[in-house]
């Protein structure tokens, strides 16, 4: 489950319905708890930097490292990160699910058309044999 602050809800679908058409994307911070609940505190706007922004989003790596310093210093921890699908589904694109590499950590999904958000937390296959592959699991989404 991951708690998001109507406040962050609405900062983020702002920038989606400005960066429209290019997918825009950040990271969240917050209490991070692994495989069960964490709670957002704050949302940290990143450039996409992908060649193909319309469909793709890109972190720049110091970007993201910067926004990462900015968490600790803040004592909050990653719990996740989050971006906009201007024309498609609230839910995990193939290339999302190529591209993931945060295990446990929640990927927020905003969609556009219509205006709604999804939740999916990266899953590995590493906690076990017979764990299914490495896939992103829904997860419940809470605003308050």
């Amino acid at each position: 489950m991951i708690v998001l602050p109507t406040a962050v809800r609405e900062a983020i679908f702002e920038r989606a319905r400005d960066g429209d058409p290019d997918e825009i994307c950040g990271v969240l911070g917050g209490e991070y708890e692994p495989g069960s609940r964490s709670r957002v505190a704050s949302q940290h706007p990143a450039e996409n930097v992908a060649e193909e922004s319309r469909t793709r989003y890109e972190i720049d790596p110091e970007e993201q490292l910067r926004i990462f310093d900015r968490l600790e210093d803040r004592g909050e921890e990653i719990v996740g990160f989050y971006h906009s699908h201007p024309r498609g589904p609230p839910r995990p694109s193939a290339t999302d699910t190529a591209r993931a590499t945060w295990p446990d950590r929640s990927y927020l999904i905003v969609s556009l058309e219509p205006l709604e958000v999804g939740s999916w937390r990266w899953r590995t296959a590493a906690d076990g044999a017979d764990a299914p592959g490495d896939r992103f699991e829904r997860e419940e989404l809470v605003v308050e």
